[in-house]
């Protein structure tokens, strides 16, 4: 096999105002994604996925640019089933032979970012293909998967503090679901009118549903302590994203400041980061998001970098249908898994984009049988969706 053709196409797509919600990061009126083709000289097509933006809060022009006429062109010609040394070369850059042949890294200025959210939408693309070339689904070839369907959370939670239980019990209605995820943080303001909105959650959906909350990094470390603190008697199972990413000995002190599990990792790129948090002891759960962290092969790594410290791993999912697939293939195979994330805020990347079904049962999401991702992309639907840039 060899990579004939690289497109990548900036998706929007319109959310309708009845579906809205507003965080920390604004109203979200579109869903947005960088979304990568790449096919085969013999006809075989992968699609991936990367981010650089949450919902409508940025712009995928740059890194829709770099994917067509800067990654795009060095894949040309390559055998797709080279994956990892592909993900080498684009990560070390015009050195990337001498770092083969010297047996350690040697990358490129400005590696992260919006490189490695490119590198993750090929990396994922030729996971895709490899599968469809061999007629297996992708977490074959990852090692194989543990269960046919893993457990599930309901990933939403931004209504008021009277309005929240109706919100959170729409959840379990929907889809069974027997764990929960709530945004707190700066949409709230103080870290007390949080902890209020966590009581009342916690007061209408009862002892027996897991509950997690997600300030999505917006507090400081004493804001963080303090909510924790005052969430004390509330049985959270974790808390997401307590500080910013830059700050991971704040986040160590957050850690050990209570007991909640911290999770973190929506925000970090490569397995060099998530050895930093862990050698930190800044985390308990680990949740690289596929599409930004360096693809399947990159987030696999970090799985087993969590399960040599210990630690669990949590996938950030809250994306398209390519890494939504992704995810489900990495937590079927990884021995760190234990949960996956189902977005209940509107989500057409992941519903409408594909022609499969995709939906939760009884708090669970069924692992993909189908070769390669498991998924047969809408054109028609990316078609209308694509932005020009």
């Amino acid at each position: 096999m060899r990579i004939k053709t690289v497109q990548a196409w900036w998706v929007r797509v319109p959310i309708e105002a009845a579906r809205q919600h507003r965080s920390d990061f604004g109203q979200v009126t579109t869903f947005d994604a960088a979304i990568l083709r790449i096919e085969t000289e013999d006809g075989l097509v992968g699609w991936g996925e990367g981010k650089n933006a949450a919902g409508s809060a940025g712009s995928y022009g740059a890194l829709v640019h770099m994917l067509n006429h800067e990654v795009g062109p060095q894949l040309i010609g390559r055998d797709p089933a080279d994956i990892g040394v592909i993900w080498e070369m684009l990560y070390n850059g015009v050195r990337h032979e001498t770092a083969a042949a010297g047996g350690h890294a040697m990358p490129q200025l400005a590696r992260r970012g919006l490189s490695i959210a490119a590198i993750s939408a090929v990396d994922i693309a030729l996971w895709d293909i490899l599968g469809k070339s061999l007629g297996q689904p992708v977490w074959r070839l990852l090692g194989g998967r543990k269960q046919d369907r893993l457990p599930a959370y309901a990933s939403g939670g931004w209504a008021a503090a009277d309005a929240l239980g109706e919100q959170l019990q729409s959840y379990i209605d929907q889809g069974g679901f027997k764990a929960l995820k709530m945004r707190v943080g700066a949409m709230d303001g103080a870290p007390s009118v949080s902890a209020a909105r966590v009581r009342a959650a916690r007061e209408a959906i009862g002892p027996n549903i897991e509950l997690m909350v997600d300030a999505h990094g917006t507090y400081t470390v004493a804001e963080a302590k303090r909510f924790v603190h005052l969430v004390r008697d509330y049985d959270l199972a974790w808390f997401e994203e307590p500080v910013i990413a830059d700050d991971k000995p704040g986040l160590a002190e957050v850690r050990a400041s209570g007991s909640v599990p911290i999770a973190t990792g929506e925000s970090e790129a490569t397995r060099y980061a998530f050895r930093d948090l862990a050698v930190l002891k800044a985390a308990d759960i680990f949740q690289p998001d596929p599409a930004f962290c360096g693809g399947i092969s990159e987030a696999m790594k970090i799985g087993t970098l969590a399960s040599a410290f210990n630690l669990r791993f949590a996938p950030h999912l809250w994306a398209g249908a390519p890494c939504f697939f992704a995810g489900l293939h990495i937590c079927a195979a990884s021995p760190a898994s234990f949960i996956i994330e189902y977005s209940l805020g509107a989500n057409p990347m992941i519903h409408d984009l594909v022609e499969e079904t995709v939906e939760a049962r009884d708090g669970m999401i069924a692992i993909p049988e189908k070769p390669g991702l498991g998924f047969t992309v809408s054109e028609r639907f990316l078609e209308a969706h694509a932005q020009s840039g």
